[in-house]
């Protein structure tokens, strides 16, 4: 606690390490909107360590920038040990990623794919907290099954760690079947562990940081994807779009970045006003631009169209189901699984009932196209696609999986798994398996723990 207290400043308030999102720019944007702590972005800690010139962009900091923790993937305790000692005077602490779910760190085999090899993350966190001379910090997800939870933190604890993040949903939840994050699995283990905790998940404004500290007793919550969208979370406002795009463009002059990651911002920020048709000229100048100027002159496009609004000058018109006014802040809110499954099989079903696909089946050719060429087709009717067509998933226009039992793709096989409770080897789809195991552990738990006569009465 007295790494938390001293050393990270008492921090409530936390910017997320977010890949091509929390570079030097955007975490001084957070701090002057009430973030009192932030990470870099997750670096990769064997080019870390090779590659000087990767080295400079990820210790890209200022005095104004503390304090800042540095956050690592990795599978290798040496690599990561050297990786930690490299950029210890840089940093309050040392953050490895055990929460990544992306196909990316599937490949590479780290992020939350570690999450069942214990032996190599105790002597990961255990060897590089007693060589580096700033503290160990873990990020992890949950399992399905809470006494795991609580025991992989625990043993995350015992090895070393100075503080946990623990992100409420599972490494299955992610996508369009994200859901809901557990803060009960984040209080239990909140319970059971010394060490100062994050909490992350379920953050769509500053009342849910709030009620989140106060249901689950964590001492801070870390916001992601919903500091993406209203950088002011943490002070309780939503401004206007506008503002804060640019406040991020002078800082980025200031910490210049690349400009995907500036366009990548500054799409997320002005996401709701570019929907609107009337300001697809802004959308296509932002997207084609390669110039901090070009993104200025679409950023200031927007205010002239909307500021007179914003201070009631003009009356807005136009019936928007939006939380707010839409050229304001929004809270980020995913789409439910339910609803994306359906709005899925209905777009399915257009695309088999299409124009373009009917007039394929009264020329005798096959119908199964994927959206891509049927746009082709839609521009050129005369076009002709010589390549022999790829087995289809049976649930979707996508090419269905070469080795899935189901004939799925990879996207449908995840769904139908996920919710049937199924295995796919051929996907390295393994749903059922994973719940088993839980499910075991959690009776041999049951079994050797004491009945709590109390309870019992």
């Amino acid at each position: 606690m007295e790494f938390w207290r001293d050393k990270l400043k008492g921090a409530k308030f936390v910017l997320a390490p977010m890949v091509e999102g929390s570079e030097l720019a955007w975490r001084m944007l957070a701090r002057n909107h009430g973030a009192e702590l932030c990470y870099t972005p997750m670096w990769h800690s064997q080019v870390f360590c090779k590659d000087p010139k990767y080295r400079v962009e990820a210790l890209a900091s200022c005095p104004q920038d503390r304090p800042l923790i540095v956050q690592f993937c990795s599978n290798d305790p040496d690599v990561f040990t050297e990786a930690a000692l490299l950029s210890q005077d840089y940093c309050e602490a040392v953050d490895l990623n055990l929460g990544c779910p992306q196909a990316i760190a599937r490949r590479g085999n780290y992020g939350c794919f570690l999450q069942d090899e214990w032996q190599l993350l105790h002597e990961m966190v255990r060897k590089a907290s007693s060589t580096v001379k700033v503290p160990i910090t873990c990020k992890i997800r949950v399992f399905e099954d809470p006494r795991r939870t609580v025991d992989y933190a625990r043993m995350l604890e015992s090895a070393g760690a100075s503080l946990l993040t623990v992100h409420g949903r599972t490494r299955e939840q992610k996508g369009p079947l994200t859901g809901l994050a557990s803060w009960g699995q984040i209080k239990e283990v909140r319970k059971s562990v010394s060490v100062p905790m994050f909490a992350n998940g379920n953050i769509q404004s500053l009342a849910d940081v709030l009620r989140c500290i106060e249901e689950t007793g964590v001492e801070g919550v870390m916001s992601a994807e919903g500091h993406l969208h209203n950088p002011a979370i943490f002070e309780g406002i939503n401004p206007p779009v506008y503002e804060m795009a640019e406040e991020y463009l002078a800082l980025v002059k200031e910490y210049p970045c690349a400009t995907s990651i500036v366009r990548g911002h500054v799409f997320k920020l002005l996401q709701h006003v570019l929907a609107l048709p009337e300001n697809f000229d802004v959308r296509y100048e932002i997207a084609k631009a390669q110039e901090l100027s070009n993104f200025e002159s679409g950023v200031h496009k927007i205010r002239q169209r909307y500021e007179k609004y914003h201070i009631g000058s003009e009356t807005f018109t136009q019936n928007i189901d939006l939380p707010y006014d839409v050229w304001l802040c929004q809270p980020y809110v995913r789409m439910p699984p339910d609803e994306y499954l359906k709005k899925l099989q209905v777009a399915n079903e257009a695309n088999k009932n299409s124009e373009v696909n009917n007039k394929r089946k009264e020329d005798g050719d096959s119908p199964e196209l994927s959206k891509k060429k049927m746009k082709i087709l839609e521009r050129n009717p005369r076009k002709k696609f010589e390549r022999k067509p790829l087995a289809l998933c049976a649930q979707c226009l996508n090419p269905k999986g070469l080795k899935c039992g189901f004939s799925f793709c990879k996207q449908c096989c995840r769904t139908k798994c996920y919710q049937e409770e199924l295995d796919c080897p051929g996907h390295r789809i393994l749903v059922k398996t994973r719940r088993k195991v839980a499910r075991e552990h959690a009776n041999e738990r049951s079994k050797t723990e004491t009945p709590d006569p109390k309870k019992e009465a």
